[in-house]
């Protein structure tokens, strides 16, 4: 169905991408402003099967499947020195009668997939330049570009970054805490087969997550660390590097060797006090930014494009109608939330030395190790939000029905 209602997506990294996606798809005539897609992120990204399931609404999961790797098992290992220690927790998705819980895909193929797509799509006109201000009207929205020209629309899909200026914009006020932590990115091979397992080492200064790449032999690294150390480890000689990577994993991969090119991102925590206001729905990091623990950023982002693409259905006439903004912060407000603060709430528990934290990560992990339905229930909510609360519900029908 062709909609009259225009549409501004800011911003072209994936959650821009696939908003712009969506909404075409959707019907809307969709404006992208944004410079070319970057093909330097060496970062990977862990894509859980609902968001797989929605991609593939937008035509493109298949071709992800290409370069990516299957995540069967998930494993928590408490590295810390502390003195309460939490046991192990391994995730296996045939515990839920899954294959795996999703795909880790290198974020440069992720952008190029998505940047192929969105050249393909007759909806799509992208600007390749920035937005340098935003007049946000009671009727409209309209986008001053950096070359000169302007751009108007019913609603401006903001997924314009952390810093957001269509954020700042609609006057949507944010809690910001620079956190005390940088994450290492790199990629390297090993001796042993990684059998398609992620493991996430809890550490005194944070995650350090590796991730399983094609073909068994390969994995990502996302070490977080202090600001001072992650630059210290980005500059140490390749032989170097591997020998600490290998020891923090205790040679559990076997030999290391670090392949070409490190980036290091500072962390950050970005809480908006609303999701929507003057046009502007809030997606991706626009919306939500913590530390990488547990695999939530982008799938997080996607289930936005996806709220919001369905409440502009929903308001087709006017999508950007103060209604229409206020049904998607209602979508959103919960599951943005819970997330964000479980995942600040396990990072602070990594930093803090006090006892009281130790204990309840030691009590947290240890109910998950020990108990198989709540370890069940912990990996549904981690895929979709209501999905273990389902899955106890329809148990609970069938104890019932005997």
């Amino acid at each position: 169905m062709t909609r009259n209602a225009s549409i501004i997506v800011a911003g072209t990294g994936p959650a821009g991408l696939a908003a712009a996606l969506a909404l075409s798809g959707a019907g809307f005539p969709v404006t992208l402003a944004g410079p070319e897609v970057r093909p330097d992120d060496r970062r990977t990204t862990a894509l859980m099967a609902p968001s797989l399931a929605f991609l593939g609404t937008l035509g493109i999961a298949e071709r992800l499947r290409e370069e990516a790797a299957p995540l069967r098992t998930m494993r928590i290992v408490d590295a810390t020195s502390r003195l309460v220690r939490s046991p192990p927790v391994t995730f296996s998705a045939t515990e839920i009668d899954e294959d795996s819980f999703g795909l880790n895909i290198p974020n440069r193929y992720l952008n190029r997939v998505l940047e192929e797509a969105v050249q393909q799509a007759p909806g799509i006109a992208w600007r390749r330049t920035t937005v340098a201000a935003w007049r946000l009207l009671p009727d409209r929205a309209v986008a001053a570009l950096a070359d000169g020209s302007e751009v108007e629309g019913l609603l401006v899909a903001a997924a314009d970054g952390r810093a957001s200026p269509a954020r700042e914009a609609a006057g949507i006020a944010t809690r910001r805490t620079a956190l005390p932590q940088s994450a290492l990115v790199v990629n390297f091979a090993h001796t042993r087969e990684h059998e398609w397992t992620s493991t996430e080492f809890h550490t005194e200064t944070g995650p350090f997550t590796q991730v399983p790449l094609p073909g068994g032999l390969r994995s990502s690294l996302v070490w977080v660390v202090g600001p001072d150390t992650a630059d210290e480890l980005a500059a140490l000689p390749d032989a170097a590097l591997s020998r600490r990577i290998e020891e923090k994993m205790q040679s559990m991969l076997g030999k290391v060797t670090v392949e070409p090119g490190r980036q290091v991102y500072p962390l950050a925590s970005v809480s908006p006090h609303g999701f929507a206001a003057r046009r502007v729905a809030l997606v991706g990091e626009a919306a939500h930014v913590f530390p990488p623990i547990g695999a939530q950023g982008l799938n997080l982002g996607l289930r936005d494009v996806e709220d919001l693409a369905a409440v502009a259905v929903a308001h087709a006439a006017d999508p950007g109608a103060p209604t229409a903004l206020a049904a998607y912060d209602r979508r959103r407000r919960a599951d943005i939330m819970v997330r964000s603060g479980a995942v600040d709430l396990l990072n602070r528990s990594l930093l803090s030395s006090l006892l009281p934290a130790q204990l309840a990560r030691f009590a947290g992990l240890g109910a998950l190790g020990a108990l198989p339905p709540l370890r069940g229930f912990f990996m549904r909510e981690g895929l979709r939000p209501g999905s273990g609360w389902s899955s106890l519900a329809g148990g609970l029908r069938k104890q019932v029905g005997r």
